[in-house]
């Protein structure tokens, strides 16, 4: 999986194609859309058109880009399984590489169902691998001690240094699932925060690669959003530096569990 993948959340039709085609261009090689972002279509539209165009300099194939998608709410096994065919029709790349359940909304049972829907899209080609989103530790160990055929490989959750989760990504990591950050910019409600500056200023970064670059020594694969050519791109150019360990310790006290949009992870 691709460390860093492109957040496509709110953005619609031809903003979301060109974001995808910057993104492709500037080396990221991972979408992340779903069914709620009602943009699937555009982005496998934009993952075609670049593996097609001149601008694929490095011959890039299908299997070369990871799509994700997500189920927009959680129901019997029949809707799931019908709305995961739908999300494969409508980005029409032949398969998707990772499907999440968006959050743990509708109860155990729809839930545990919706799962099963997952694992026999797996079962029959139409989807690589099977996560959750927004899931929290109670709802990931439900779905652990339900025997599943497939464990999920992903949680994809708000994660940053304003709300670290460590609950959480600690059990993610005890338990094998990788964590994805979404809103690692914290929405860009705290770049002005004065620790945020102060170390920008200390590694020469901007505020986002601050950010993204904190993820990623958590082990953590952040999906930055951006419509913008120069922000994609350069919240992608995070390797010329890295968050001393003190400084690590410093940004995760910043923790005041700031959520930027919807937290499902406590939800019954």
């Amino acid at each position: 999986m691709p460390q860093i993948h492109l957040g496509v959340y709110m953005t619609q039709g031809k903003e979301t194609f060109n974001a995808v085609q910057y993104a492709l261009e500037a080396g990221y090689r991972a979408i992340d859309s779903a069914q709620m972002y009602h943009n699937e279509r555009e982005s496998g539209q934009a993952i075609k058109a670049f593996l097609q165009s001149a601008n694929n300099k490095d011959a890039l194939k299908r299997e070369d880009i990871h799509f994700t998608t997500k189920l927009a709410s959680n129901g019997s096994y029949d809707a799931a399984r019908k709305a995961i065919k739908q999300s494969l029709k409508a980005c029409d790349l032949g398969y998707i590489d990772l499907f999440l359940l968006h959050s743990p909304y509708g109860g155990k049972k729809a839930r545990l169902e919706s799962w099963r829907a997952v694992e026999d899209a797996i079962q029959d080609g139409e989807v690589k691998t099977g996560g959750v989103s927004n899931y929290g530790v109670k709802h990931l160990q439900e779905l652990l001690d339900s025997s599943p055929r497939v464990r999920p490989a992903v949680n994809q959750i708000e994660v940053h240094p304003f709300n670290t989760r460590t609950d959480i990504t600690s059990f993610c990591q005890q338990n094998g699932i990788i964590v994805e950050a979404y809103a690692p910019l914290v929405r860009a409600l705290r770049m002005k925060h004065p620790t945020i500056v102060s170390f920008s200023k200390k590694y020469n970064c901007t505020p986002a690669q601050l950010l993204v670059r904190w993820s990623l020594q958590h082990g953590y694969v952040p999906l930055p959003k951006s419509v913008s050519r120069e922000r994609i791109v350069e919240n992608a150019d995070i390797g010329g530096f890295e968050i001393s360990e003190k400084d690590m310790e410093k940004l995760d006290g910043l923790d005041e569990y700031l959520v930027t949009d919807w937290d499902p992870t406590d939800c019954a």
